[in-house]
């Protein structure tokens, strides 16, 4: 992990070192989030041999438009190449925080029409909550000329609204691992074996019902 602020001796940030990094296998996360980079490490190991990739995430925007609202994911300059749909482009652009030289990033757009999901590693204090979502990916048809970063786009499953709400109840870190290759379900196998609590954001969630699973889970790992 690493930091924007306190990186001394260092001109720029490190973007593309980061990137090639995780390329290589590495678990990463921004800002000291440890959780996330074991999360990202250990799906990158479930997955190795799969088409597909596993990534540093976190939700960027969201294109609010009520016909198909849906989520761009990215992460300033450490995004993983292994989701990149061509070739990335090796780019130098201003960054308005960390006080440093213009960095070098790799930009690029991942994969659509894929089943995706988004996990994220929360410390609870009596236990570790395992919160994994769902998502369909989705083509990036914009150019996108003032966000040269990585680019990740998707649909939360049930919807974008549902899983917000879902996410933020279940207390939902900002920091995910994405994949492309990795079920659900392996990721719930991976949360019994590991001994921590899993909770799953799907299409069939209902809040009502979701809330429900939380309480009965508070009390289980009380």
């Amino acid at each position: 992990s690493d930091t924007f602020e306190d990186l001394h001796g260092l001109e720029q940030l490190p973007g593309i070192a980061v990137q090639r990094l995780m390329e290589k296998g590495y678990g990463f996360a921004g800002e000291g989030d440890w959780k996330t980079a074991a999360l990202v490490r250990a799906m990158k190991t479930m997955g190795q041999g799969l088409e597909g990739g596993n990534a540093f995430m976190e939700d960027y925007t969201y294109h609010l438009n009520p016909a198909n609202p849906s989520v761009l994911g990215s992460h300033m300059l450490e995004v993983d190449p292994v989701l990149a749909v061509d070739k990335p482009s090796c780019e130098i652009h201003p960054l308005g925080i960390g006080g440093k030289a213009d960095p070098v990033r790799l930009v690029f757009n991942s994969r659509g029409n894929i089943d995706s999901l988004n996990a994220a590693l929360m410390d609870f204090g009596n236990h570790f909550r395992l919160l994994i979502n769902k998502t369909k990916a989705l083509e990036i048809t914009e150019e996108l000329p003032k966000l040269p970063v990585a680019r990740v786009l998707w649909k939360p499953l049930p919807d974008l609204y549902t899983a917000a709400e879902a996410w933020i109840l279940a207390g939902g870190a900002h920091h995910t691992c994405y994949s492309e290759n990795i079920s659900a379900e392996q990721l719930e196998d991976f949360a019994e074996i590991a001994g921590i609590e899993s909770l799953v954001i799907d299409e069939d969630t209902k809040i009502r019902d979701f809330k429900n699973t939380l309480r009965w889970n508070e009390i289980y790992y009380r």
